[in-house]
């Protein structure tokens, strides 16, 4: 399926199936969809409404092509936000990293700078002097010397690029 044939689909109201929305989401991680289709896609999405089965098939399509982070912990947490609610709330994933931390819980703590809000996780924790952008080497270490990391997510998931320019012009 292009992705002009999935914008038709979801402004008419229909949902992609599985495969169809993987289609698409390869075609826009390698860089294949213009700026201007894929905030077409995202507005038809949010208008009719994702579907669990979309939501499924974008996230399978992301693991695929996202940066392997290894590490010897196991039963990690990610204290991921919501990253651009549109609703200007406090960034608590960011702290609730920090105290799931702390009691012993292993902690990958994934984000990105603020696209729709005021501060995003990483803008919090280079305020606080980590750096956010360290090689992933660096992130597994921290993962299993003091059982917190963080994974900038530019970094685990660079064909994600293509996607970031319309989505913080939607807002």
């Amino acid at each position: 399926m292009t992705i002009r044939e999935a914008i038709a689909k979801v402004i008419s109201g229909e949902d992609l199936t599985e495969g169809e929305a993987e289609e698409v989401m390869d075609c826009i991680m390698e860089g294949k969809a213009t700026p201007a289709q894929i905030a077409g896609l995202l507005v038809g999405l949010r208008m009719k409404g994702e579907t669990p089965e979309e939501v499924t098939a974008f996230a399978k399509v992301m693991r695929r092509k996202a940066t392997k982070v290894r590490t010897r912990r196991r039963n990690l947490v990610d204290t991921c936000g919501t990253g651009g609610d549109g609703t200007h709330t406090f960034n608590i994933s960011t702290a609730a990293a920090f105290v799931v931390a702390g009691t012993g819980v292993p902690v990958a703590k994934h984000g990105n700078r603020s696209v729709s809000s005021r501060c995003g996780s990483a803008d919090v924790l280079r305020k606080l002097g980590v750096n956010i952008e360290a090689p992933v080497g660096v992130v597994e270490r921290c993962l299993d010397e003091i059982g917190i990391g963080f994974l900038y997510a530019p970094l685990l998931h660079g064909a994600m690029k293509h996607a970031i320019g319309p989505r913080r012009e939607l807002g």
